[in-house]
């Protein structure tokens, strides 16, 4: 039965990935974003592939600086940020749309002391606690998705414990998490998946203002495929590329 997302596997691997030098996106790629969770909310659900740590050099600096928004700050992870996410991964609740929780023991056993320090990987602070993740990564192209082979994309992802959910923390780490992102890798296409019946990750991604594009079949789930178009320097909103 499958029961652990190859998503968050993917994240638990890469937590003990370390990279102190820069960090590169194909050019020009669509950046999808693998959300997972407010109210277990997904922005892309973790069935849908194994997603390869960004640990390559490139243009965008890496360790970013912190990113602060009026209530939060996505920062990179540090020793004291373990125990929260093993809460996280362990979690229900979070594990609902992206194939269940991971079992607490093998959390604990595998988990690196300091977990997600690689390129691409921010945890979500508020008031000096970790309430989740924010993830930027790159899609298994052989793995299940939309029919896009050749768009080298890159998955924005996101987790909330969930005593975060319903205050639009999700809202605001991944506003901040894709501006960075538009900063670092201009005129790049963002992309994202959830399955349609998560109806929460669905408004969110109209929120953050991503259109449709596909819809498929993967892990008995219908899924749902959309892009948000990069900003141009004129301020004009490019057209997506389907």
């Amino acid at each position: 039965m499958y029961r652990w997302s190859n998503r968050v596997q993917a994240d638990q691997a890469a937590c003990a990935s370390t990279n102190a030098g820069r960090w590169t996106a194909k050019p020009p790629v669509a950046v999808r974003v693998s959300s997972v969770s407010v109210m277990a909310a997904v922005l892309v659900v973790g069935q849908v592939g194994y997603v390869p740590a960004m640990t390559e050099p490139g243009p965008a600096a890496w360790p970013a600086a912190p990113i602060r928004t009026e209530r939060l700050v996505l920062r990179q992870s540090e020793a004291r940020d373990r125990a929260a996410l093993v809460e996280l991964f362990a979690s229900p609740e979070v594990g609902t749309y992206i194939g269940g929780a991971r079992p607490r023991d093998e959390l604990e056993r595998t988990m690196p002391e300091v977990p997600g320090r690689r390129p691409g990987f921010f945890v979500v602070d508020l008031d000096g606690a970790v309430i989740g993740i924010v993830t930027f990564d790159r899609r298994d192209p052989e793995r299940p998705g939309p029919s896009r082979p050749d768009a080298g994309e890159a998955w924005l992802g996101y987790l909330l414990l969930p005593e975060a959910w319903g205050r639009g923390y999700a809202a605001e780490a991944c506003a901040a998490a894709l501006g960075w992102f538009a900063g670092a890798f201009p005129g790049e296409q963002v992309a994202l998946c959830t399955q349609t019946a998560n109806d929460r990750a669905m408004r969110l991604a109209a929120k953050l203002g991503f259109t449709e594009v596909e819809r498929f079949e993967a892990y008995g789930a219908e899924q749902w495929f959309g892009v948000r178009s990069p900003v141009t320097p004129s301020g004009r909103v490019r057209a997506a590329v389907s």
